[in-house]
């Protein structure tokens, strides 16, 4: 690796509209900056199921769809890889994720992160260019527990998903509270089902020590606290597959969605995300591309390498999906004869909550970095604006902007994982 490597990425392209001009001077203006990317990257947040589409009986929030065409519009802008795996791959069931993707393959996308089986969905996905070869590797730590693709047998095939990121959650409280939840739980039955389940030989038994409540495990500590770890068998899988891609690739990208955060704070990136993706570089991937709570989280330098804990939204386009399941109106309690418009109207209480009133999911960076040698050389971080205030048939659409607030905004997100962020001329540069 002994020439200078150029990466560019975005976080979500949640696109649910066709590209209205290729000739704006905004469009022109942001595929010039990704074109000088050797990889360029988007996190793709929808699903094209095509005609007769099957909805899933649960979603990651919106039932994600788009027209196919809108996979060639992301071409457009000039991106040669993406990541698939999120909280929406599985919103219209097999069908359409078997149909995304053969609109990513039609589109010549090199994709990562789904599959027809668990090792397809977590094996690594080379590109070729004239700068070298690139491995991405995907993963997702939100999505629904059946979404997971499923290991091959050689007497049962494996089942289509994700490449999951799970993880382990370890709730600890005083002596006094674990007593008076055990009393409670005894008092509600609410653990009726699963003791008799471990009567019967379904579940094995608890560990001594844990009060289960629930779905929830609680363990003695001087203190109320939650403390999460990834999940050993996926992290192995994932590990597995960077010590793969470092031997067949100049350089391994790792990308992560994760709408997980610290308590109710969704600018900050949850403890097991953070001690994934240093494991992640530990192992030899070059980056670690985060995404997924559609706001920009910060960025750290680990060991000369990047990791960006949410690149936040390229596209999001949510509130002009072309149609919704009955699963969607139900849920906002709306009759069977509703709309689209209906639906969005009901769950943003008329555009007065929701996504579309939070100015930080309007704004967003690109960052541009080059490697050499496997090591951090430069990194400069672009902002963009999604449009914040416009009807929202209207908003989502990204471009350039001169407004310093959201690199501002990650200078301080930045700073405590001890990265230094310098703003010259409106563009982000990383002191590396």
């Amino acid at each position: 690796m002994t020439e200078e490597f150029t990466f560019v990425a975005t976080g979500d392209s949640f696109i649910t509209r066709r590209l209205p001009t290729s000739q704006s001077t905004e469009f022109k203006e942001l595929a010039e900056l990704i074109g000088t990317g050797d990889f360029r990257f988007t996190n793709f947040e929808v699903t094209t199921p095509g005609k007769n589409p099957m909805p899933s009986p649960v979603s990651g929030g919106t039932w994600a769809s788009g027209k196919p065409e809108v996979v060639g519009d992301l071409k457009e802008y000039g991106f040669n890889c993406v990541a698939w795996a999120n909280n929406h791959t599985l919103d219209y069931l097999y069908n359409g994720l078997e149909e995304t993707q053969k609109q990513l393959e039609k589109a010549g996308f090199v994709h990562a992160g789904v599959g027809g089986h668990l090792a397809d969905a977590s094996a690594p996905k080379y590109m070729e260019t004239a700068a070298g070869r690139v491995a991405l590797i995907a993963v997702t730590s939100t999505f629904h527990e059946t979404w997971i693709a499923g290991e091959q047998r050689r007497d049962v095939p494996g089942r289509p998903g994700v490449n999951g990121l799970r993880y382990r959650s370890k709730y600890q409280t005083t002596e006094e509270n674990l007593k008076l939840l055990k009393e409670i739980a005894e008092q509600v039955g609410i653990n009726a089902r699963r003791n008799l389940d471990i009567l019967e030989g379904f579940l094995p038994e608890d560990p001594s020590g844990e009060v289960v409540f629930g779905e929830y495990k609680f363990s003695e500590g001087p203190e109320s606290r939650l403390e999460r770890a990834p999940e050993p068998k996926d992290m192995e899988r994932v590990i597995r597959s960077i010590h793969e891609a470092k031997r067949q690739a100049d350089y391994v990208v790792v990308s992560v969605h994760s709408h997980e955060m610290q308590g109710e704070d969704k600018q900050a990136a949850a403890d097991f995300i953070e001690a994934a993706s240093r494991t992640f570089i530990d192992e030899g991937a070059h980056a670690v591309l985060g995404h997924g709570p559609h706001i920009v989280r910060g960025i750290e330098i680990y060991r000369k390498r990047p990791i960006f804990y949410s690149l936040g939204n390229f596209i999001f386009q949510n509130d002009t999906v072309d149609f919704l399941p009955a699963d969607f109106y139900a849920k906002h309690g709306l009759p069977a004869d509703s709309n689209v418009a209906d639906g969005i109207d009901a769950r943003s209480k008329n555009n007065t909550i929701g996504l579309g009133t939070n100015p930080l999911v309007w704004e967003s960076v690109i960052p541009r970095w080059k490697m050499k040698d496997g090591e951090l050389t430069e990194l400069h971080l672009y902002p963009i604006d999604l449009g914040f205030g416009q009807k929202r048939y209207q908003r989502g659409w990204p471009e350039l902007t001169n407004n310093d607030k959201v690199l501002k905004d990650l200078q301080a997100l930045s700073k405590p994982y001890g990265t230094a962020i310098d703003i010259q001329k409106h563009i982000g540069v990383v002191k590396v």
